[in-house]
């Protein structure tokens, strides 16, 4: 096992003797495209690198809800690897990762073909444990969208949420903490109710059935849905309801200790964990997730092998796709130094949540991080007040397109 601290390891001679040392990415999201650009573009084509995505094209979770409220079309949240390839050199194969052999250093995939790696990189995302909600399952996904996963699940939940008609409730279970994008749920709450407004269901309500106490953002969140949608969001927390007993899908019911709440239309969001083939490669802990080495997002498990995003453990930092994106930089940069001998830097990371509540009205929080005592730490913090006025708020909401045509392109070139 690789002790916590150590930046980066001797490089083998046989690496060295090779023509060009292998990088092999899994996972094409904010994590992983970001790693395979940065590590094929600062390495100036002396690294192989390949990118397993399951996908050829890759919709972002972050965004996804301003396309359930009409702020974005689909299509502006979905990227191609395109540029990677013709651009960066990085070659892309279109597969399920389905195993690591790391004895041989080697990726199996579902089509019986491997992939040797001298460093991989895991950055599957999450899935889903869709037995943390009673009565939820990967099938009742299909009638009780949980869209947490980008792609065909938000299409689905967005043709449900545009179906509706007035008098009719949505009814949100948001997940359990440690989950992907913390205020995600609840400004997918805010996109919902913006829906419903603008097309005059007013007789309308969105009911929230919150596993937690208290959630990101909330006092922003509940002083902007009084603001534009009052009377439309009743949120209750775990202290209130009791405790969630059960979903129903083709019912519409959520069960709880204080009532049974019914939907014509369930947005189900249960407990997550890292992707699978972070399990299968011996990569995570009881927790489902992977823990890391903070200064370089290497694996404690295996020292050829680096976790980021939201299969990581990274210590303060929130699973966001900020947060994978300033990983990625960190991991690239250690990378490189174990295989052409760079320079290593001391680890520094970021991290921004923009959520938009109304239009134009968009609020952030986010954190500057370094590694203290082993682990990644926030070293300074900011967060949107309330009672902000509507020009910062303005500010804000186009603060955060900025960012997205940055970090895209940071991505996929």
């Amino acid at each position: 096992m690789l002790g916590v601290g150590v930046a980066s390891i001797a490089v083998p001679a046989g690496i060295r003797a090779q023509a060009k040392p292998k990088v092999v990415v899994i996972g094409g999201g904010a994590a992983g495209a970001t790693t395979a650009r940065y590590v094929a573009k600062d390495s100036k084509g002396e690294v192989d690198v390949t990118l397993i995505s399951a996908d050829d094209k890759y919709t972002t979770c972050f965004f996804s809800n301003l396309y359930l409220g009409d702020f974005r079309t689909f299509e502006s949240i979905t990227h191609s690897y395109d540029k990677l390839s013709s651009e960066y050199g990085v070659k892309t194969v279109i597969g399920y990762a389905q195993g690591i052999d790391t004895a041989k250093k080697a990726v199996s995939m579902a089509d019986g073909s491997s992939v040797p790696y001298d460093r991989l990189v895991v950055a599957p995302g999450i899935d889903l444990k869709y037995d943390s909600v009673p009565g939820y399952s990967k099938d009742a996904a299909e009638i009780a969208p949980h869209a947490w996963q980008a792609g065909a699940q938000t299409q689905l939940l967005k043709s449900k949420l545009d179906a509706l008609e007035n008098g009719q409730n949505i009814v949100m279970v948001p997940p359990p903490n440690p989950y992907r994008c913390p205020p995600g749920p609840y400004e997918r709450v805010s996109m919902m109710a913006h829906i419903l407004k603008t097309r005059g269901l007013t007789d309308s309500k969105i009911i929230v059935v919150d596993p937690k106490p208290k959630f990101s953002k909330q006092g922003l969140f509940m002083e902007g849905w009084e603001n534009h949608y009052s009377g439309m969001v009743e949120w209750y927390g775990s202290d209130v309801h009791g405790g969630i007993a059960g979903v129903d899908v083709n019912a519409g019911t959520v069960e709880t200790d204080l009532d049974t709440f019914e939907g014509a239309l369930l947005n189900v969001i249960p407990g997550q964990k890292a992707g699978a083939i972070a399990s299968e490669g011996g990569l995570t802990d009881d927790s489902g997730f992977c823990p890391i080495v903070a200064d370089s997002m290497r694996s404690t498990m295996d020292e050829n092998i680096y976790v980021l995003g939201d299969a990581s453990i990274a210590g303060a930092m929130p699973k966001s796709g900020f947060s994978a994106n300033s990983q990625a930089k960190v991991a690239a940069m250690n990378i490189r130094g174990d295989l052409l001998d760079s320079k290593v830097f001391p680890a520094k990371f970021s991290n921004t949540c923009w959520s938009l509540i109304g239009t134009d009205d968009g609020v952030k929080v986010g954190a500057q991080y370094a590694v203290e005592e082993g682990k990644i730490a926030s070293t300074s913090k900011f967060i949107s007040q309330t009672g902000e006025d509507s020009a910062l708020r303005k500010t804000t909401y186009e603060e955060s397109l900025g960012w997205y045509d940055g970090i895209t392109t940071d991505m996929f070139g």
